[in-house]
């Protein structure tokens, strides 16, 4: 029940935000809601100076609702199949080597630059001007690891707005949808390490494997169930029990892929645009009133809901970082450290793999400042035991988010019509 208390009261508070932003901020609505919710979150903090009840009570609000678990154990799902089911398979196809690599190799590249920079810098170059920040090289690659993968939810909706090109909103969204599930394995494994687990494999050929599992396991499951899923909405021909396929395809999945050890993430995603293609080539032959329209609405909706609960708890998360003054530099650091490591990521597979495209300057600009970090990045942070480093992890971790949400993600539509790509 205190799970159902939690999650109603921030429905609530996540309407009333929303409302305010679209009457008076007119923000990108995710970006509005987590907006007001630092804002509010400043202020609890400020009152808390003359009374602390009111800011203790919001403080043990947010502390006990687990958003790891909330986010990579349910919202995660849905928001990556609703994402899937509206994208287009085809145009995926056309841009699959730069989706392919950009949401494995550059994700890769990007956790050993963040890895090795935020390291070098904070261990060597800062203790030359008094500055003591220590941290070692494998958490610094685990902030790597889950500061990696990109989130553009946000961002997608203006990338149209600006009208890019559909080749370029494509990899965007792809690789958004693909390296949420890579990074996480990659977390894992780096976690594994840090923590010191003896009887954990961390030979080439283990972790070659493990990758290998979570990943084409996960495409293999989700596929299966994708088509599974759309034979039975075709033949039941019924809009209520197509919606209701849908949700047990997702709740159901999720569940398959714990129980085989796969990528959860990945087995939706998978799931979602096998479904959405059949849906489109099913309207091309057959118009059906209830593949038209139900779905989509429904998948809509929940979109939105979730979005808005996922970024308000975003905003609020500033009052868990204790003390913000104390991290304020590392903070910075992290995020010059992090785009750096994203043009890096981006630029290097650009110049060693053959793609069918050139890949312009202006192009590369868009996929590096377009690469948001979002709710996945803070559950990851979120989810280390505690210890000496996790308050700076999460800390760095909430300032590259919180800096790519509001400057990058209201900034990349003006970017992108200024290159006019």
């Amino acid at each position: 029940m205190e799970v159902y208390y939690s999650f109603s009261i921030l429905i609530v508070i996540a309407t009333v935000f929303s409302y305010i932003n679209h009457r008076f901020l007119k923000l990108p609505s995710t970006i509005g809601i987590m907006v007001i919710a630092m804002l509010v979150s400043i202020g609890l903090v400020i009152i808390g100076r003359f009374t602390t009840k009111p800011l203790n009570d919001f403080y043990e609000l947010v502390r006990h609702i687990d958003f790891t678990q909330m986010l990579m154990g349910g919202m995660l799902n849905f928001l990556l199949f609703a994402g899937a089911i509206h994208i287009n398979l085809q145009d995926l196809k056309e841009q699959k080597i730069p989706i392919i690599v950009f949401s494995t190799l550059s994700v890769l590249i990007s956790t050993v630059v963040v890895g090795f920079a935020l390291y070098y810098i904070l261990n060597n170059l800062l203790p030359i001007i008094n500055i003591h920040i220590e941290i070692p090289l494998i958490y610094c690659f685990l902030f790597g690891a889950l500061i990696s993968p990109t989130d553009p939810i946000a961002v997608l909706s203006i990338l149209k707005q600006a009208k890019v090109s559909k080749a370029l909103e494509t990899k965007v969204a792809g690789e958004s949808l693909f390296n949420d599930g890579v990074a996480v394995v990659i977390f894992t494994v780096i976690f594994n390490v840090a923590q010191g687990m003896g009887d954990f494999d961390i030979s080439i050929g283990s972790i070659s494997w493990l990758l290998a599992k979570e990943i084409f396991g996960a495409l293999i499951v989700g596929t299966g169930l994708g088509y599974l899923a759309f034979y039975a909405i075709r033949t039941a021909d019924d809009q209520k029990l197509s919606v209701l396929i849908t949700l047990s395809v997702v709740t159901g999945g999720y569940m398959i892929a714990s129980a085989m050890h796969i990528s959860g993430p990945l087995t939706m995603v998978s799931a979602g645009l096998i479904i959405g293609y059949s849906k489109q080539k099913a309207l091309e032959k057959y118009p059906n009133a209830h593949l038209k329209g139900y779905l989509s609405t429904f998948w809509e909706l929940i979109d939105e809901v979730l979005n808005a609960v996922l970024f308000l708890f975003i905003g609020f998360e500033i009052l868990l970082v204790k003390d913000l003054n104390d991290y304020w530099l590392t903070g910075l650091i992290s995020i010059i450290v992090v785009l750096f490591a994203r043009y890096i990521s981006i630029k290097v597979p650009t110049l060693i793999i053959p793609f069918k495209e050139k890949f312009s300057k202006g192009t590369i600009t868009i996929l590096v400042w377009g690469g948001l970090r979002g709710g996945v990045s803070i559950a990851l942070a979120l989810s280390i035991p505690e210890g000496d480093h996790k308050p700076t992890i999460i800390a760095a971790t909430y300032f590259v988010v919180v800096f790519s949400i509001i400057v990058q993600g209201l900034s990349i539509g003006k970017l992108a019509n200024k290159i006019k790509i």
